[in-house]
């Protein structure tokens, strides 16, 4: 069987992770796309992408134009007789007159069960709404954002630990497994996508170092969940003393009781500290500049004892 031609479009380890499924399962793309290197670290290099990376290692031809609506875009993109464009977490949007080239569309793998959480972070909103599962959708593209028709979904469970940074892990995992597993049926055209119910819909919005905030009005749960949406980016943190302090691991404590921000224990568990409703014991701390450590010897450094975060 005619292996069909499949041009490739994706940046980060997410997308990496659909890019080895295709290359071990026999799909190796035509063409790579993937954003420009961009300046890294302190000494600012240009740092390449981890798709461009595995792309020039396996000889595959790379793209990196800063966006897909100048002029002779279409063209490039056709000069590769693509029959698929597999997209997977670009981060250029891409017009209509690319979305018309390859022959059978263009194919987004999603992390999330579309309709819900339609948007750039899929798998934070799922972590902060409180779901207890999300997976992988294979849809395909179209104008609006997210909204086309879904070829296949898979769940997975959100389980009650799992910060956004593994649960990105096994998403990716899946993205690249489910995408092989229909990639030959959907570029045949002999896979139907079905039609998102709009109704059903939610949207994911970019996150911002602000949405990380710990705000200790708050319930416990929310900011226990927003401790696990933020690791790793951006980190969720509050402010003592005008310093930024990053929380990296925390567990409510129903029964505990004071005023929003009032630091009520310290202990080797950790620092226990009011909240709306409950308490947070922060468990993993790290000030800005030093390494994560456990919060009570940061408790000890920053003298947090009898302080009230909120003030």
């Amino acid at each position: 069987m005619t292996r069909p031609a499949i041009v490739f479009a994706g940046t980060p380890d997410f997308a990496l992770a659909s890019l080895k499924a295709l290359v071990d399962g026999g799909h190796p793309p035509v063409a790579v796309y993937t954003q420009p290197d961009r300046p890294a670290g302190r000494g600012k290099k240009l740092k390449q992408s981890p798709v461009k990376q595995y792309a020039n290692e396996h000889e595959i031809p790379v793209l990196q134009p800063r966006t897909l609506r100048d002029e002779g875009a279409a063209d490039t993109l056709r000069a590769f007789e693509p029959d698929l464009l597999v997209v997977a977490a670009y981060g250029l949007l891409l017009p209509q007159d690319i979305l018309d080239v390859p022959r059978h569309g263009c194919l987004n793998v999603h992390a999330s069960i579309l309709p819900r959480w339609r948007g750039a972070a899929p798998i934070q909103a799922a972590i902060l709404a409180g779901d207890t599962e999300t997976g992988i959708s294979l849809m395909q593209m179209e104008a609006g954002l997210d909204t086309g028709p879904v070829f296949v979904s898979e769940a997975v469970r959100i389980e009650p630990d799992d910060t956004a940074g593994v649960l990105h892990d096994r998403l990716a995992t899946l993205g690249g497994d489910l995408l092989v597993r229909h990639i030959d049926e959907i570029a045949a055209g002999t896979l139907e996508a079905q039609v998102q119910d709009e109704a059903c819909a939610t949207y994911a919005g970019k996150v911002s170092t602000a949405d990380a905030e710990l705000d200790w009005r708050e319930s416990a749960e929310t900011l226990a969940r927003k401790v696990r949406a933020f690791n790793p980016v951006p980190g969720s943190f509050f402010i003592v003393d005008g310093r930024r302090v990053k929380c990296w691991q925390a567990q409510t404590v129903d029964d505990a009781a004071g005023e929003p921000g009032e630091v009520i224990e310290v202990s080797k568990a950790g620092v226990l500290v009011a909240c709306g409703h409950g308490g947070l014991l922060l468990e993993e701390l790290q000030r800005a500049g030093k390494g994560r450590v456990m919060a009570h010897q940061l408790a000890d450094a920053m003298n947090l004892s009898d302080q009230n975060f909120s003030t």
